[in-house]
């Protein structure tokens, strides 16, 4: 197990942090998320549209890691809650950044990073064709979506995607996704 929990964790607290949480992601959670960096976006005077941007892009990463978190690895079971997570929010130059992490199967780890690949290569346009097509015929997954939640993001950020896999054991990775709001109303 060469994976660090702390220092990834530490890693993503770079810039000037808004919020950081790593925990057991609840409902309760995601609420208490969204009023505080409502609350924090206006102390700092974020422009109305950066605003409600990152808001919406908050709202669906934090569906993704709720929706989407594995079980535990067993080496680490008894040190975290069940549905563990990590979040942070932080203000960079230019941008609003969004990261999220949490454990995955190593079997979910070539899908997605296709998925996210495809994703980045797509121009405004194509994010919206791409929407609409998995909107009109996939089928709802047993965690409720259709896939469409990166897509989402893709298309309200206008900004590449973010990602690492941190090999953890040979079951379990550590999926770290970052999402850039840009600051300027464009």
């Amino acid at each position: 197990m060469s994976f660090n929990l702390q220092e990834s964790y530490k890693q993503m607290n770079e810039g000037d942090v808004l919020l950081a949480y790593k925990g057991s992601i609840t409902t309760e959670l995601i609420t208490n998320v969204l009023e505080v960096i409502e609350s924090k976006l206006e102390d700092i005077r974020t422009a109305s549209a950066v605003k409600k941007k990152v808001y919406n892009v908050l709202v669906e990463s934090l569906q993704n890691l709720f929706h989407h978190i594995d079980e535990l690895p067993e080496e680490i079971k008894d040190e975290f809650d069940a549905r563990f997570g990590v979040l942070v929010i932080a203000k960079e130059s230019g941008f609003y950044r969004i990261s999220t992490g949490n454990f995955i199967r190593a079997v979910k780890v070539q899908q997605l990073k296709e998925k996210i690949d495809k994703i980045n290569t797509l121009s405004r346009e194509e994010l919206k064709d791409m929407y609409k097509f998995v909107l009109n015929h996939q089928k709802l997954s047993p965690k409720g979506g259709g896939g469409l939640g990166l897509i989402d993001i893709a298309k309200k950020t206008g900004n590449k995607m973010e990602y690492m896999f941190h090999e953890f054991n040979g079951e379990y990775y550590f999926f770290n996704l970052s999402v850039f709001v840009t600051l300027s109303e464009n």
